[in-house]
C-alpha cells in the first residue's frame, strides 16, 4: 500500500512539475459538456481533459466526497464522512487513428461489495486500452476494458449524476465498473437524426465466488475481488459482452446488451472435474430529455441468470432482477453569483432489486430477498463539471423469507450530502 501511495504521489508531482514548466498560454482545456447527448459508449472519452501544448498527452480526472447519516430499523452508526473516489485520466493520441486512454482510481466505497470494502481503500487501474480506428463501423480495442453491460457500467463518473450513491442494482446485483482484460471491436453510424453503435468484446470473466461468498447468495460483485482475472481465466472460456445502441435526437437512446460465459473452474490440468456452469445477463437502458421542460430521464433494468449446482440451497438464486429510474428536473437556470450557466435541479431516483426471483420448491411460496428505494434530492451545478448534491433515501429491504427485522434489513432512512467535480 505504501509503495502504491508513493507511486501515485510521484506521478502527481511529475504532472504538476511538467505543467509548471510550460507557458500557461500553451495549456488548452477541453471542457466537455457532460450533458451533451452522444451514445453511452462514448462516455469513456467524453470527459474534460487538459492538453499540454503540443504534447500528445492529455490529463484529467474527478473526485467524490460525501457526508452520510443513516438509520436501519432504529440502528445507526452516526455521522459518516466518506472520501470515496479520486480518478486520474491519462490519454494520448499516439498517431493518426491510434489512441490510448487509461484511468487510475483510488476507491473506498462501502456501497458495492462489502467484502471488498472491508479491505479499505485501494488504488487500481480501472481502464487502460488501445484503440485502432480502421473505419467508423470497424475499430479495434484491446487492453483492460470496462465491459459494456448496460449504460451505467461505462457512464459511471460521479460528476455526471445528481445522487451521491450509485444505483443499488448496478453495484450490488451487477458488478459496477466491471472491467476485464480482453479485445473487441466497436463502431458507429450516423444517419440524419439517428445514431447507431455496437460493441463486442471477448474478455476474462467471473469465477466461483459469485456463488461461494460471505454474502450467502448469488452475488456477481464478489468476482471483483478476484484480481487474478486480469491474467488468467477461472473457466478458461471467454466472457462475451455485446451491446447495440440507437439514438434519435428527438426521442432518446435505447441500449440492449448481453454478457455471458462459463464462470466455474470445470477442469483442472486438462481433466474435467465439474459441469460447465454459465452466467448470463440481459440489460435494457434508456435515456432522454423532454424538450418542453428539459426533464431528463435515465433508466436501466437487468436480468441475471446463473446455473447453480443441484446440491445448493435456494438461498443461491438462479434468477435476479433489478434496476433504477432517475428523473431530473432543472428548476433554475442562469447566472448565480459569478457562474453564468448555473443550474439547480430537483431529482428523484426509484430503485428495485430482487436477488431471489422465484418460489421455494418445497412450499411453493414466494422467495423475497428484495429491496426497493426512493431517493429525492436537490443539486446545484455552478458549471456542468461540478455538482453539489443533497439526497434523502427511504429504503425497505426483506430477507429471503420476507422478514424485515434486523440490523441490515428493514426500513432505512438516510441523509447524504456530497460534492463531485471533474478537474
Amino acid at each position: 500500500m505504501i509503495k502504491t501511495l508513493f507511486t501515485a504521489l510521484t506521478l502527481s508531482l511529475f504532472f504538476y512539475s511538467a505543467t509548471a514548466q510550460i507557458d500557461s498560454s500553451l495549456l488548452r482545456t477541453h471542457d466537455t459538456d457532460t450533458t451533451k447527448k452522444g451514445l453511452a459508449m462514448d462516455a469513456i472519452y467524453d470527459r474534460p481533459f487538459l492538453k499540454l501544448g503540443k504534447l500528445p498527452v492529455s490529463i484529467g480526472g474527478y473526485v467524490e466526497s460525501n457526508w452520510q447519516y443513516a438509520s436501519t430499523s432504529g440502528i445507526t452508526v452516526g455521522n459518516q464522512f466518506q472520501f470515496r473516489r479520486f480518478s486520474l485520466f491519462v490519454a494520448s493520441s499516439i498517431s493518426k487513428r491510434i489512441k490510448f486512454l487509461s484511468e487510475i482510481e483510488y476507491e473506498n466505497d462501502p456501497s458495492g461489495d462489502p467484502d471488498q470494502a472491508k479491505k479499505g481503500p485501494e488504488f487500481e487501474i480501472e481502464y487502460a486500452a488501445l484503440d485502432i480506428e480502421l473505419h467508423p463501423l470497424l475499430n479495434l480495442r484491446g487492453g483492460m476494458i470496462v465491459n459494456p453491460i448496460g449504460s451505467f457500467n461505462q457512464n459511471h463518473d460521479g460528476p455526471k449524476w445528481e445522487f451521491t450513491d450509485r444505483p443499488i442494482a448496478m453495484t450490488q446485483m451487477l458488478p459496477a465498473t466491471w472491467n476485464n482484460t480482453g479485445f473487441g471491436i466497436y463502431g458507429k453510424h450516423y444517419r440524419k437524426n439517428w445514431m447507431f453503435g455496437y460493441e463486442i468484446y471477448l474478455t476474462g470473466g467471473f469465477n466461483d465466488s459469485i456463488i461461494d461468498n460471505t454474502q450467502g447468495k448469488t452475488f456477481l460483485p464478489a468476482a471483483k475481488s478476484n484480481t487474478s482475472r486480469f491474467t488468467s481465466s477461472a473457466s478458461g472460456e471467454p466472457l462475451i459482452t455485446a451491446k447495440l445502441s440507437a439514438r434519435n435526437n428527438n426521442i432518446g437512446e435505447l441500449g440492449l446488451s448481453y454478457m455471458g460465459g462459463v464462470y466455474n473452474t470445470w477442469r483442472v490440468e486438462g481433466t474435467p472435474v465439474d459441469d460447465k456452469r454459465s452466467v448470463r445477463v440481459l440489460d435494457v437502458d434508456f435515456n432522454t430529455v423532454l424538450p418542453a421542460t428539459r426533464t431528463a430521464l435515465t433508466t436501466e433494468w437487468a436480468w441475471v441468470f446463473v446455473d447453480i449446482p443441484p446440491n445448493y440451497t435456494q438461498q443461491y438464486s438462479n434468477r435476479q432482477f433489478g434496476g433504477f429510474a432517475d428523473i431530473v428536473q432543472p428548476v433554475i437556470r442562469g447566472k448565480i453569483l459569478d457562474w453564468e450557466n448555473a443550474v439547480v435541479n430537483l431529482a428523484v431516483r426509484l430503485e428495485y432489486v430482487d436477488w431471489n426471483v422465484g418460489k421455494f420448491t418445497s412450499t411453493g411460496t414466494r422467495m423475497y430477498n428484495d429491496l426497493w428505494s426512493i431517493m429525492p434530492g436537490i443539486s446545484f451545478r455552478p458549471t456542468q463539471q461540478t455538482v453539489l448534491r443533497f439526497n434523502y433515501r427511504h429504503q425497505h429491504q426483506r430477507d429471503i423469507t420476507g422478514n424485515t427485522i434486523g440490523a441490515t434489513i428493514g426500513n432505512t432512512g438516510e441523509f447524504n450530502f456530497g460534492i463531485s467535480t471533474y478537474f
